[in-house]
């Protein structure tokens, strides 16, 4: 476990801890496999290239939309907003039928499972905010079982703004009524980061997310956390 530099605001500098907030792709499941498989096949039908496992994971970020511009930016030839908004569509039927049919590969990191018991078993309240859409975040997490931890889920479709913007956030804590400065967010990216520092939450990261393909270890945040399973001590300490 390493702390952030000290000029960052600290973890306990603040109010009695009630409610920790979580990014979803790639703080508590990695999902890379199935987002390459559905980029991938929606491209293809538009006779574009393909990407692999590992250039997609340098592409997420900031939801569906900025995922497609960056496809499209990195494949050669024109694409009009036609071709962007049935990629979008056909992006989220494809990664439907992928846990529709059972075929997802997604799966929690390990400590994802300890973490979340831990701290609902301490009486905070969870919330998991992502720019994915949220229905397709409330799916996966009841098929990965991990839903029974979690008191509600923002997605890029609750609010009119998507993080990096603090309202996502802020909207989650109003359903969980709770302040900013009794919250955590639980993070891999810059995007997070940004988030939490401009809703006024505390922020601690992972370091084996996505971060848009910058290395996470560089993020000012509070303090980094190897695998969810240590931040309950984290926050004992």
């Amino acid at each position: 476990m390493s702390v952030a530099p000290a000029e960052q605001p600290g973890l306990h500098a603040r109010g009695a801890l009630r409610a920790v907030l979580f990014d979803l792709d790639g703080t508590l499941l990695d999902t890379a496999a199935d987002i390459t498989s559905a980029l991938n096949r929606a491209l293809v039908e538009q006779g574009r290239g393909t990407f692999t496992t590992a250039q997609v994971r340098e592409l997420i970020g900031r939801g569906v939309p900025s995922l497609i511009e960056r496809a499209l930016a990195r494949l050669p030839g024109p694409a009009g907003e036609a071709d962007r908004a049935l990629l979008q569509r056909r992006f989220h039927e494809h990664y439907q039928q992928l846990h529709d049919g059972g075929e997802f590969q997604a799966r929690a990191y390990p400590g994802v499972a300890q973490g979340l018991s831990t701290l609902f078993a301490r009486g905070l309240r969870i919330g998991v905010v992502t720019n994915k859409a949220k229905d397709a975040a409330v799916d996966l997490l009841a098929r990965l079982g991990l839903n029974q931890w979690i008191h509600v889920v923002v997605g890029g479709d609750s609010c009119v703004q998507r993080k990096p913007h603090p309202q996502p956030l802020l909207f989650a804590l109003e359903a969980l009524q709770v302040q900013p400065s009794q919250a955590l967010m639980v993070g891999d990216s810059q995007v997070d980061v940004l988030a939490a520092r401009a809703a006024g939450v505390a922020i601690v990261c992972v370091p084996y997310g996505y971060n848009e393909g910058a290395d996470p270890r560089s993020l000012a945040c509070d303090a980094f956390v190897e695998t969810l399973g240590e931040l309950p001590a984290l926050l004992a300490s």
